[in-house]
């Protein structure tokens, strides 16, 4: 993209609102000890103090969020209150190019789907720029009276705040017009990140969030989305059109570690790891996280037909060499952030779009990574790369998460083929799985703002409540088959098999999003986890190991998908014990802290029981918020039951010495779902125990003081509740 007369002249009417100076100076072991504060509503702009408590505490990235928050916000604040924030953080290891998967920042906010706390996390560049330009943090609060862009100016160490002169409202055009506007020469460009969202964002309550970086190859800014809760949907709320960092030039050590040449040892290892064995394992250079669309429908693990099913006759279709073969651009350098060795960030380029308002440009398209693959796809009965490709870059641009429309449109269609909801209601959409025509349609016109895809854009919470109300639907059927827990569309895979990954969703502070644990393969596959205590231990240490990914401003995919060869030799090879030597290592040499692999596991349960309480003060996490629909956890319907007959039968002989022959279908799923809730409460038990938790979900006062997170202003909280 060139900077045409028309942005030009674009350029030239916009009006700059605010200019406030900073004095920089360069990062300290991987800290500013400094954040920086903008209400768009006055225009008051200021930094803020790191303090050591910040530190010792909540580290970083999600844990800044979460105290920022936590701060600025009372028990009753709503989503759409100008005192809700928007934070970004990239966390004290973030911006390093040493170790791959170094690039990450979290967003938190409070969610407009869940009321509750919310956080993202996200590729791409601003998060590290904003560090280098001078902050830990960014806290976004107020409401303007106008759509603005906020720059944050590395190079002469100013924030300036601009209204918006006319861009582009979606993200594939305004990330481009951005980056064109702040860089003086082509050769700048990669010196800036955008943050953006879409059209979409302001119609519903599930915006996401993109963040740029510059494809130097494709001479174009990408995308990375922090999809999760409808951040987007905030930021759009504020009216911030954009914001945007700059700085001077990326070098190698920014975060002036404390111990370099161990964080280059570590990384050059991992490295290798990566060259050596990605082909022969899951080819993440190849195929991207999309690689296990196939092996996931060969486990009976992809959700299709609104997670109904784990697979489908038509699944091929979507395999993954597909991907690799015709639509992956290959030999490319992939990577979200400086430094990545698995550059699993593909892309579909020159791919012509067929519908909607940029029908015939060729365009890059960001993936789909699998949860798209899955959620646009089978998910809604589509197995056709070209319709799942044209859905992924309408939702990026659009600014909706993929994951979860995979999961609302799959719950309509459910609710159409179940005569809940039909053509005269939807406007003449036929919303049945399959037809990718109609899910397209739908998308757009939650775009403009109108007719059934502005419902859509409710989420399947709300749409479950306004379907008993308004058409008489059955509450149970629709609690059942509406996979949303906490308020939030569940990620795309089908834990009916997996008890321990049943609590991987619906046990987690935020909603149902795999980033805590992802336990299927361990517990249905490999039976590493047999007990209820072995299940509880997983459901303890992989949330808390994926938590500090997000203090730290680091990838959990460069953790586990690709192994060294000798992994399966260790005591513990589902942990990756290599790896997480690394990530100590890392993490001390950028700080010059000593801790070990138990601290790490500590520093997360503080930040992550701070969550709890958090959603506790706002009237949420405790046990009853922890329970899920059922179809997560078993066939809620005579069809789901009959299609895996054989293997439902035989485990009500085996766990109930129940013999089903004979037995009318309807009456062993009663038996079969009363079996498997049961189950369920047991494991909330043995998890919450072992977390330090009473009975109800409540953080133990105990259990606060021996992981040193004793707050004063948290005990307030619990303590009434022990």
């Amino acid at each position: 993209m060139e900077l045409t007369n028309e942005l030009s002249e674009l350029i030239s009417k916009q009006k700059l609102l605010k200019s406030w100076s900073y004095i920089w100076h360069p990062v300290e072991r991987g800290y500013n000890n400094r954040t920086l504060y903008i209400n768009v509503g006055d225009f008051n702009i200021k930094e803020k103090e790191v303090t050591q408590l910040m530190k010792d505490k909540f580290i970083g990235g999600k844990g800044f969020g979460l105290k920022l928050l936590w701060d600025a916000t009372k028990p009753d604040t709503k989503w759409d209150d100008p005192e809700n924030e928007v934070i970004i953080s990239p966390g004290p290891v973030g911006g390093i190019s040493q170790y791959s998967g170094a690039g990450k920042s979290l967003l938190v906010s409070i969610s407009p789907q869940t009321d509750s706390i919310m956080d993202s996390n996200v590729g791409g560049y601003f998060g590290p720029f904003m560090k280098f330009a001078g902050f830990d943090a960014l806290e976004l609060q107020g409401k303007a009276d106008q759509d603005v862009i906020i720059y944050i100016d590395g190079v002469n160490h100013k924030i300036e705040i601009y209204d918006d002169p006319g861009f582009s409202s979606d993200s594939h055009l305004l990330a481009d017009e951005l980056t064109l506007q702040f860089a003086k020469d082509s050769k700048e460009a990669k010196n800036i990140g955008v943050v953006s969202t879409g059209a979409a964002a302001e119609h519903s309550l599930i915006g996401m969030v993109n963040f740029s970086f510059w494809d130097n190859k494709r001479k174009a800014a990408r995308l990375k989305q922090a999809g999760r809760g409808g951040i987007g949907t905030v930021m759009r709320n504020k009216r911030i059109k954009a914001i945007v960092a700059k700085i001077p030039d990326m070098q190698s050590n920014l975060n002036n570690v404390a111990d370099l040449d161990s964080i280059l040892e570590r990384g050059k290892k991992y490295a290798k790891t990566m060259k050596d064995y990605d082909d022969k394992q899951n080819q993440m250079r190849r195929k991207g996280t999309a690689n296990i669309v196939n092996v996931m429908a060969d486990y009976d693990l992809l959700p299709t037909h609104n997670f109904k099913f784990g697979s489908h006759m038509d699944a091929f279709k979507i395999h993954s060499d597909l991907l690799r073969d015709k639509y992956f651009t290959q030999n490319v350098n992939d990577a979200c952030w400086y430094g990545c060795a698995m550059m699993c960030s593909k892309g579909a380029d020159n791919f012509e779009l067929k519908t909607g308002p940029y029908k015939g440009d060729k365009v890059t398209v960001d993936g789909p990574e699998y949860e798209t693959a899955a959620g646009l796809g089978s998910n809604m009965g589509i197995f056709d790369y070209d319709a799942i490709i044209e859905a992924n870059f309408y939702c990026d641009t659009y600014g909706i998460c993929t994951i979860t429309w995979g999961t609302i449109v799959g719950f309509l269609m459910d609710c159409y083929e179940n005569g809940i909801i039909n053509k005269e209601i939807t406007g003449g959409l036929e919303l049945k799985f399959g037809n990718a025509e109609d899910a397209l349609e739908l998308l757009h016109q939650l775009a403009r703002g109108e007719g059934f895809g502005k419902i859509a854009g409710l989420g399947v919470r709300k749409l479950k409540k306004l379907f008993v109300e308004k058409y008489g639907a059955d509450e149970q059927f629709l609690n059942d088959i509406g996979m949303e827990n906490k308020g939030l569309e569940y990620s795309q895979y089908v834990s009916k098999e997996s008890l321990a990954q049943q609590g991987g969703y619906a046990m987690t502070n935020k909603g149902p999003q795999h980033d805590e644990a992802w336990l299927i393969f361990m517990d249905m596959v490999n039976n590493q986890i047999p007990t209820f205590e072995d299940k509880a231990e997983a459901l303890h240490y992989f949330p808390m190991f994926r938590t500090w990914f997000g203090l730290m401003g680091l990838c959990k995919i460069v953790w586990n998908d690709i192994t060294p060869p000798d992994n399966k030799f260790t005591a513990e090879p589902h942990k990756i014990p290599e790896h997480v030597d690394n990530y100590v290592t890392v993490f001390n040499g950028v700080t010059g802290l000593k801790i070990d692999k138990h601290e790490l596991i500590r520093q997360s349960e503080r930040v992550y029981n701070f969550q709890r309480i958090f959603n506790i003060r706002r009237g949420f996490g405790l046990r009853k918020h922890d329970a899920q629909p059922y179809r997560a956890a078993g066939p809620v319907t005579v069809e789901e039951y009959e299609s895996r007959a054989e293997k439902y039968d035989q485990q009500l002989k085996d766990k109930l010495n129940i013999d089903a022959n004979g037995k009318p279908t309807i009456e062993k799923v009663a038996i079969m779902r009363k079996f498997r809730e049961d189950q369920y409460e047991k494991l909330l038990d043995a998890v919450y125990e072992r977390r330090g938790w009473t009975k109800n979900g409540v953080p133990k006062v105990e259990h606060l003081k021996n992981i040193g997170m004793d707050l004063p202003e948290l005990l307030e909280i619990v303590g009434p509740l022990q």
